[in-house]
């Protein structure tokens, strides 16, 4: 924490240069001593330093200002710091004035002027403030801080942003905080335009997209090269494989990332069948060590960056962004995996973000605490969700469509569900429809055997509903299957053929797609087995498939 503040206003010059040299020379080694010569520019300071987050600890006001006085300045000052002690400077005829701002203001103390000598008049008086205001307030938050509501899309997709970057933040509600509230009015935001991110440097950002934030945070957004000799779409457990073993091994690796390393994978509360870790990890420990163990070893790692297409010319591949930049590489391995397939109802899109969310979201699970949530899905994904809302919701109920939980999960997951009392677990269900005004309020579920319809109150609603996967980027170049999931290998023959557009007298390597040079991992590939520890073995097999493949051409 930066030290406090020690703010003195007084509009006689003479006077404010007396108390600030008192000041100094009392409490210079453990405060900073700031001073104004009017209300309005104190007022001003104030703001700024509510938007750094500095912490104040007293302010030293004098009564008597033109266009301000002082009781009016604590006033407007207590809506950014509640919590400093306050203290009026006074004249003998400003004395009813200081008594009736105890009772208006919560003044502190006021003290009649002049008030040497300090050592008896002043220094006693702001010693015994100092030591309350250090036993009562806390120490402030000295990094990122998120000031938005609970139910705001954009504030939610900010915090997971966020989250998923294992960026540290603190979360400020504008409808429970009237400090924050005051600051983000101050700051001349709209509140209707959330969220509002506010950085240690004292600078903010309103709504910011994925791309913007990360440029100030200090992610990378840019390739430092046109060329590589790797390049890696995706950074899911595949991805992040790939980029440790290929930059390990001494190729030029890139690594392209729309929106966090750790894919789909690094969402998950807590992965408890990965070989090594017997009281399992979460998503976001294996995301941050893997992302940290690539960069040692020399990949770059571009983040907010979306390939929008691929193209082949001569023996390069050619990666095109969302940004009209082009990187070209001798070797490309997609591991672009899939993301939750959407419910597609009336009112999903407006409430996604506010009740509704995709996946675990668990910046949001907190907030949930003693309320009833659902979960819909039966594969591992939504188990883990619901064991890790089970610890904050009052109650988390599973809507399954299937007849079991066994057919598409996890026997440890099941046993845990099994073991859980505030999980309820309804299969052959599914959600119809949901509704609400600002968030969502319903959800209206059917049994599929019964045709029994209900609609019930819901604050929550997390979905895990199947996969879908990002294959857009190379349709027309590489062979998709019907679903969008690209075979590889022994996969691409039909009929003992191998596609028109392969024209190698070899085979395809085990993990190459239907064009030479370009290798898919992942849950992106037809038939994979979708495990993390599968994923990770896959992108290290596909780094020795394209050292093979560099030998060739």
């Amino acid at each position: 924490m930066s030290k406090p503040i020690l703010f003195t206003i007084d509009d006689e010059p003479q006077v404010l240069n007396a108390i600030e040299r008192d000041l100094r020379q009392q409490y210079r080694r453990d405060y900073r001593i700031l001073k104004a010569a009017s209300g309005q520019e104190a007022l001003e300071t104030v703001r700024q330093l509510k938007a750094r987050n500095d912490p104040v600890a007293l302010f030293l006001v004098d009564q008597r200002m033109p266009q301000m006085e002082g009781t009016a300045f604590l006033a407007q000052a207590l809506n950014y710091y509640p919590q400093a002690r306050k203290v009026l400077l006074t004249a003998y005829a400003d004395t009813q004035a200081a008594i009736a701002s105890i009772n208006e203001i919560g003044l502190d103390h006021y003290l009649m002027k002049p008030w040497h000598p300090p050592e008896q008049h002043l220094y006693p008086i702001l010693d015994d403030l100092l030591s309350d205001w250090w036993a009562t307030v806390p120490v402030p938050y000295d990094g990122i801080r998120v000031a938005g509501t609970l139910w705001s899309p954009g504030s939610h997709r900010v915090k997971d942003f966020l989250s998923r970057n294992r960026i540290p933040y603190q979360w400020l509600d504008i409808e429970t905080d009237t400090e924050t509230a005051a600051l983000v009015t101050a700051s001349g935001a709209d509140p209707l335009i959330l969220p509002v991110v506010y950085f240690p440097d004292g600078s903010s950002l309103v709504n910011p997209d994925n791309r913007a934030l990360a440029e100030k945070v200090g992610l990378q957004t840019q390739a430092t090269q046109p060329f590589y000799d790797l390049i890696i779409v995706g950074a899911g457990p595949g991805g992040l494989g790939a980029a440790v073993y290929g930059a390990s091994e001494g190729l030029r690796t890139a690594l392209i990332e729309k929106e966090a390393t750790g894919g789909q994978a690094g969402t998950s509360s807590k992965i408890e069948n990965y070989l090594g870790f017997p009281k399992g990890l979460s998503g976001a420990q294996l995301a941050t060590r893997a992302t940290a163990q690539a960069i040692r070893f020399g990949a770059e790692i571009l983040t907010t960056q979306e390939v929008v297409g691929v193209r082949v010319k001569d023996a390069y591949r050619i990666v095109c962004l969302s940004d009209g930049t082009e990187l070209s590489c001798h070797a490309l391995i997609l591991a672009t995996g899939v993301t939750v397939r959407q419910l597609n109802l009336p009112d999903m899109d407006r409430l996604t973000g506010a009740g509704i969310y995709y996946g675990a979201a668990m910046t949001e699970a907190a907030h949930f605490k003693g309320e009833h949530v659902f979960v819909v899905g039966g594969a591992n994904s939504a188990g883990q969700g619901a064991m890790f809302f089970s610890r904050y919701a009052d109650k988390v109920t599973m809507l399954v469509r299937g007849s079991s939980l066994e057919k598409g999960m996890s026997q440890y997951l099941v046993d845990q569900i099994e073991a859980t009392d505030n999980i309820e677990v309804r299969l052959r269900t599914e959600v119809i429809g949901v509704g609400g005004d600002q968030r969502l309020e319903t959800i209206t579920m059917r049994h599929t055997i019964s045709e029994v319809v209900e609609t019930v109150p819901a604050k929550g609603l997390f979905l895990f509903i199947g996969a879908v996967p990002h294959s857009d980027m190379v349709a027309g170049v590489v062979a998709c299957n019907r679903a969008g999931f690209i075979p590889t290998g022994q996969d691409l023959q039909k009929n003992g053929r191998w596609p028109n557009s392969w024209k190698l007298k070899r085979d395809p390597y085990y993990l190459e797609t239907s064009v030479p040079g370009i290798f898919a991992v992942g849950d992106i590939r037809q038939g994979a087995t979708r495990r993390v520890a599968s994923a990770v073995g896959e992108g290290a097999i596909a780094v020795r498939l394209v050292h093979q493949y560099l030998k060739s051409v």
